[in-house]
């Protein structure tokens, strides 16, 4: 019966659209009072959720993340990419996919993905003579890029929710190459739909001024290279890495490309400050959820159905993915990996799936949420940029949907995707 009171309680409010940290709150209130189990013990879940030195990482990474999106880094990593692949037919979209993966290893959001690249590309696109609807399609699902290439602070969160026993570098060399495989997937997509619609493709600059424009990105594109490379190498953790990219981004964009006037710091500053209150209250509210779940032992029970239904590992998998895939479209990231992890990390790992890989899998599924309706954040950010309504994207997505959700079932399915890397840095 505590079950029903509490997903019950966030069904209702969740509907009623109360915000997501709210209603994970409330409804673990609603049971433990239900419980006769004192509110105080609520509270206390939700500072011991926050309090937990990992997450440090967190408001640094969106802080550098903000810094170089309103620094003018992902500009020059537009020109770069367009230099790059900028003659191929759709060019543009191409452009768009190969920008997120650059500025996705440097910002690890999404949403800075959309923000930064989409308010440059989306416009531009359109002036160009792309659809509105493929030039938000490209923008949102390859801005999923940034959860999986390193650094990704939703891997920070992943392993504290984990309990500690996932290395945060090792996740982060998991998700080079699912990285690359959702990007190199993804450029096809674009492709071939430019190609049926006849898109345009931009002239080659030539190598001089391609190799002009590579060494404009690189101290940008550099940041990567000093976050990624310290925690792999042990140098330093993914906080102190964190930190250090901060200090990185304000010499680079305030000294070297004397882009960072004024009030783009205080824009910057200020988006950091909020984002990073949203995510930690999210992550606070969740681990009383969380804890709820643990309680009523709804990992046990939710393995015993599963298997009920089948004893095939695959099949069981596959269940998984498709439960993660429906909760994605109506909650957010964070607050999913919470409540998710404990939940489905000991039945994937019962069936032999590392639980570094099962992150990876974690990210991708979730990040697919990202865009989906009815409540993708990164979707409403994108199809606000470029002017549209969910409705209209929603109609010609599918193909990108449709080699997300392939390259989904690959590193569910082919552990070396995620673990090849890993395994040479431990061999």
């Amino acid at each position: 019966m505590e079950l029903v009171v509490l997903f019950s309680t966030f069904t209702l409010l969740l509907l009623l659209g109360v915000p997501i940290a709210v209603t994970l709150g409330a409804s673990a209130m609603v049971t433990v009072v239900y419980m006769d189990i004192p509110p105080m013990v609520v509270f206390q879940r939700m500072a011991s959720g926050m309090n937990v030195f990992s997450l440090m990482a967190i408001p640094f990474f969106i802080y550098a993340g903000e810094l170089m999106q309103h620094g003018g880094i992902s500009v020059r990593l537009v020109r770069l990419a367009n230099a790059m692949i900028g003659h191929i037919r759709g060019g543009l979209g191409l452009v768009n996919v190969l920008s997120s993966m650059l500025f996705g290893g440097i910002s690890g959001s999404a949403v800075a993905d959309v923000s930064a690249l989409g308010s440059t590309l989306i416009p531009m696109m359109k002036e160009k003579g792309y659809d509105s609807d493929y030039a938000v399609n490209v923008t949102v699902t390859s801005a999923t890029i940034g959860l999986i290439v390193p650094p990704s602070h939703n891997m920070i969160i992943y392993s504290i929710a984990a309990g500690g026993t996932v290395s945060v570098s090792t996740l982060f060399m998991a998700g080079f190459l699912p990285g690359i495989l959702t990007g190199v997937s993804l450029m096809i997509a674009t492709y071939l739909v430019a190609l049926k619609r006849g898109y345009p493709r931009e002239t080659f600059p030539g190598f001089k001024m391609l190799l002009l424009f590579f060494a404009n990105a690189l101290p940008g594109l550099f940041t990567a290279v000093i976050i990624v490379g310290g925690v792999l190498s042990g140098i330093f953790t993914a906080t102190e890495s964190a930190a250090i990219a901060v200090i990185y981004a304000l010499l680079v964009t305030g000294l070297f490309y004397r882009s960072m006037k004024w009030e783009n710091f205080i824009a910057a500053t200020l988006g950091a400050v909020k984002t990073t209150a949203m995510v930690l209250l999210i992550i606070g509210t969740a681990a009383s959820f969380a804890w709820l779940l643990a309680l009523n032992q709804v990992p046990d029970r939710l393995f015993d159905i599963l298997q009920a239904i089948s004893d095939n590992p695959y099949v069981i998998m596959l269940m998984v993915n498709i439960i993660l895939l429906f909760l994605g479209t109506f909650m957010d990231m964070s607050p999913l990996i919470i409540i998710c992890t404990p939940i489905f990390l000991p039945v994937m790992v019962q069936l032999g799936m590392d639980p570094v890989q099962f992150g990876i899998v974690l990210m991708i599924n979730l990040g697919i949420g990202l865009v989906t309706p009815p409540v993708g954040s990164v979707l409403f950010v994108g199809c606000a940029v470029g002017k549209i309504t969910m409705e209209q994207t929603a109609r010609t997505i599918w193909p990108f949907y449709l080699v997300m959700v392939i390259t989904l079932l690959l590193v569910t399915y082919i552990p070396a995707i995620s673990m090849l890397v890993p395994n040479l840095f431990s061999g």
